[in-house]
């Protein structure tokens, strides 16, 4: 079994297989990762596959069917953020120009020596390097100024996360849906000594349980059925900078050990594979659910509870800090705006004031996505109280609460439906805390729920065991 310090994978597109020989035990020996393909079509299906990332190309300009430079006006958007380092032969050197004119990094006159070969390919690396880190900083520019809002909440919020950024430890994230952990995690990433690393996102509860190791660690070809190329995960693609594990409380229990394992040695396998490989990544991990009471369930492992509960960070709900939702209301405002073209457009007072008496069980995203109705919707240039009305009736029924009930509560003088959909709600949850035995973990695990929304559902309707 070998270790290895973890670095880029270089792609090999020539039909000469003595040249992919040479070249490809090269650059393995100097650590790199090494793909190869016999002709474009094959490297297009690489590229384009998602079942890696390929960092630098070298690319012959001359083979069978479509050559180098062809390839290149084809795809002129591969060399954008793929660096390719054309290799001419003799007598070709006037269409490896015509490649670097097209987008080509540089070229290599075959017969190169190694230095050569790896001076070139270190400097494209480089310009790789620096164009992902731009891209990052651009993304997450000004990342703390961008959690909107002056309440008091708010403000702690700042407060934890500048004191957590400078430090490596791991943050553990906790709040509802739609509260902005991603954009905290940012800001912490943003604020810390890794910014100029990559800032890798892995939602935890969007993967199906088989493949959530190969997200993680990646995969060789090979390794199950439908890995026709070796995979990067995203802890290598976070190395030097950080993964941001989202919605953690979803990871299954044998992915969970193996993770445990990972953040302990600092070092992992991709599934099929035997390289020991060592990565630097720093973690941060979210959930909307109540660990600890995941924890006493069996659901979640104890031991990476306390691994990764290091710094916890509580987002605040938009309930929480409604005094904010005037600030938020315009930040959208203005975001949709021009992102439409209707720069003219306001809201009226009385429009703004049922908003900030909205409860947003959606928090920020469901605020944003009706921010972002109303700019499309709304005819005049004035959001008014009708608009606003019309739009929050329709979309109550889209609670977060993962109750299930598809209830449409217009807001108005009718007490009479809300108490009746209240009566529903409440006699909804008394069956299933009485199917459950009253096991209020359960009941939330099952509805799809935060346990402490559903407690302050229980206390609303004055629900107990008897």
């Amino acid at each position: 079994m070998t270790k290895s310090e973890i670095r880029a994978t270089i792609l090999i597109v020539d039909d000469e297989s003595k040249v992919r020989r040479s070249v490809g035990d090269y650059l393995r020996d100097e650590g790199y990762t090494v793909l190869e393909a016999t002709e474009t079509s094959e490297a297009e299906k690489i590229i384009d596959a998602n079942e890696t990332t390929v960092d630098l190309i070298l690319l012959d300009v001359r083979m069978p069917g479509e050559s180098g430079v062809e390839f290149l006006e084809r795809l002129p958007h591969i060399p954008e953020s793929i660096p390719v380092v054309v290799m001419s032969g003799h007598g070709t050197i006037e269409v490896a120009i015509e490649a670097v004119r097209l987008g080509a990094f540089d070229f290599l006159e075959k017969g190169f020596t190694p230095e050569r070969l790896a001076i070139t390919v270190e400097r494209g690396l480089e310009v790789i390097a620096l164009r992902r880190q731009n891209l990052e900083l651009r993304q997450g520019l000004d990342a703390l100024h961008r959690l909107v809002g002056e309440s008091k909440a708010m403000k702690d919020l700042r407060e934890s996360i500048q004191r957590a950024s400078p430090t490596p430890a791991k943050v553990l994230l906790l709040g509802e849906n739609g509260v902005g952990k991603e954009l905290v995690a940012r800001a912490v990433h943003e604020l810390s000594p890794r910014a100029g690393g990559a800032f890798v996102r892995l939602n935890c509860a969007a993967i199906p349980k088989e493949l959530v190791e190969s997200e993680i660690f990646g995969h060789e070809k090979g390794a199950f059925t439908g890995a026709n190329a070796q995979k990067r995960g995203k802890l290598e693609l976070a190395h030097a900078g950080t993964l941001f594990l989202d919605e953690i409380g979803d990871m299954n229990l044998e992915a969970q050990a193996k993770l445990l394992r990972a953040l302990e040695s600092s070092e992992f396998e991709r599934v099929g594979g035997t390289q020991t490989l060592s990565f630097d990544a720093r973690i941060i991990a979210a959930t909307n659910k109540d660990l600890p009471a995941e924890v006493e369930s069996g659901a979640f492992r104890r031991d990476l509870f306390y691994r990764l509960n290091v710094i916890p960070i509580v987002v605040p709900p938009l309930r929480d800090r409604v005094g904010d939702v005037p600030l938020l209301v315009n930040h959208y405002l203005d975001y949709f705006r021009n992102e439409y073209g209707r720069t003219n457009l306001s809201v009226a007072e009385e429009a703004m004031e049922r908003l900030s008496h909205y409860e947003w069980p959606g928090n920020v995203r469901e605020l944003r996505n009706l921010v972002e109705r109303l700019v499309i919707m709304t005819p005049g240039s004035r959001v008014g109280l009708t608009q606003v009305k019309s739009l929050l009736g329709t979309q109550a029924s889209e609670s977060t609460d993962g109750i299930g009930l598809k209830l449409s509560i217009p807001e108005g003088e009718d007490g009479l439906l809300k108490r009746f959909l209240d009566e529903a709600e409440r006699q909804f949850l008394t069956r299933e805390l009485e199917r459950q035995s009253w096991n209020v973990t359960q009941v939330a695990k099952v509805l799809g729920i935060d346990r402490a929304n559903l407690h302050r559902k229980l206390k609303r309707y004055g629900l107990s065991r008897k």
